[in-house]
């Protein structure tokens, strides 16, 4: 017990009281820092922008008490020699900028290091510089107590100055994603789900930089960035080994469902977050499979291409910050075919 106090005390002042070694006094706040899994996820969250990321994936589940938080970006990436490294104190790669912004300070090279405190593990899975992260964080609920209620989404009101904001909703991992994404909308897009949806989302929407006939020459799909690998999986048990390799869990049947598009690609948070139904009374969709004036094409394809337009609209989407109210809406006429793109009347 003595050897114990030694290493966490510098100096016995008498009294009871004691002068603590740094590490200790860096240990006991970093447990401060991070009181609940929202607060990990907000970190890692600002990390990720950070570190330049355009598009951030959080896949989150639950199993018993262990609560698994993965987080797949697009941005600078990180050395191999550091992945160990950088959940130590006082870590960081910005010597020159600490941020702040509305969650307090940001860049203390502190954020990680208190979540690996209060964490069951915390990991990076995959990184290199220019190709992005994969994090994992698995938590224990009775260590790191999260909200009861993680399935129901916030509502947003505009304020006076037009600017969206969540206003009701338990303050769970959903609505600390929703906040950062409304707050962040301008540098970077955010996509919530469970594994496999954020697995699917980010191999239909990774804009590769491979084509189809360099893959055939590459030793291993780890060269590419992380979100490219997704995509770049051939079949299902390359999908399900990809993904595993990442953090994202699931089993052989449900690599299959994405592989086939039964497990359709995620909305951005943001998107989903504002998104409103149209009213039934409104316009509704050519049924091209009973159509008569000629052309005949299968729901099915109908529903891929009204995805396929959904991607490529990303462009724009990013470009001016634009968010669709609802799926690209594909109608059919003698000689054209036409696609219509629904705004939120916020954009």
């Amino acid at each position: 017990m003595g050897g114990e106090r030694a290493l966490r005390v510098e100096e016995n002042l008498g009294e009871g009281y004691v002068r603590l070694r740094v590490a200790e006094a860096e240990r006991r706040q970093a447990k401060h820092d991070v009181r609940c899994v929202e607060d990990a996820v907000i970190e890692m969250l600002r990390n990720a922008r950070d570190a330049g990321a355009r598009h951030i994936y959080v896949a989150t589940s639950r199993e018993g008490d262990l609560r698994t938080v993965t987080m797949l970006d697009d941005g600078s990436g990180i050395p191999g020699d550091m992945h160990a490294r950088v959940f130590e104190a006082r870590v960081t790669s910005k010597l020159d900028s600490v941020r702040m912004d509305r969650w307090g300070v940001h860049g203390r090279g502190m954020a990680l290091f208190s979540i690996r405190e209060n964490a069951v593990s915390a990991e990076v899975m995959s990184s290199a510089p220019g190709k992005g992260a994969a994090i994992r964080v698995v938590t224990d609920a009775r260590e790191l107590p999260e909200r009861a209620d993680q399935s129901t989404w916030p509502t947003v009101e505009a304020g006076e100055d037009g600017a969206l904001a969540c206003v009701r909703g338990p303050h769970n991992i959903v609505r600390t994603c929703c906040e950062f994404a409304l707050e962040e909308r301008a540098a970077c897009e955010v996509y919530l789900g469970s594994p496999a949806e954020v697995a699917a989302t980010a191999r239909a929407r990774a804009a590769s930089t491979v084509d189809g006939s360099e893959l055939l020459f590459l030793d291993s799909l780890d060269s590419l960035p992380v979100l490219e690998r997704l995509r770049a999986a051939a079949d299902a048990a390359d999908l399900r080994a990809q993904a595993a390799a990442l953090g994202l869990e699931m089993s052989e049947r449900t690599a299959h469902r994405i592989v086939s598009g039964q497990i359709r690609p995620l909305r951005g948070v943001v998107a989903r977050l504002t998104h409103r139904s149209a009213p039934s009374s409104g316009p509704r969709e050519v049924d091209l499979v009973r159509d008569r004036r000629g052309l005949k094409i299968s729901r099915e394809d109908v529903e891929e291409f009204s995805r396929t337009m959904e991607r490529d609209f990303a462009v724009l989407a990013q470009r001016y910050y634009l968010s669709l109210s609802s799926d690209p809406k594909v109608r059919v006429g003698r000689r054209k075919i036409t696609v219509t793109f629904d705004l939120e009347e916020s954009d």
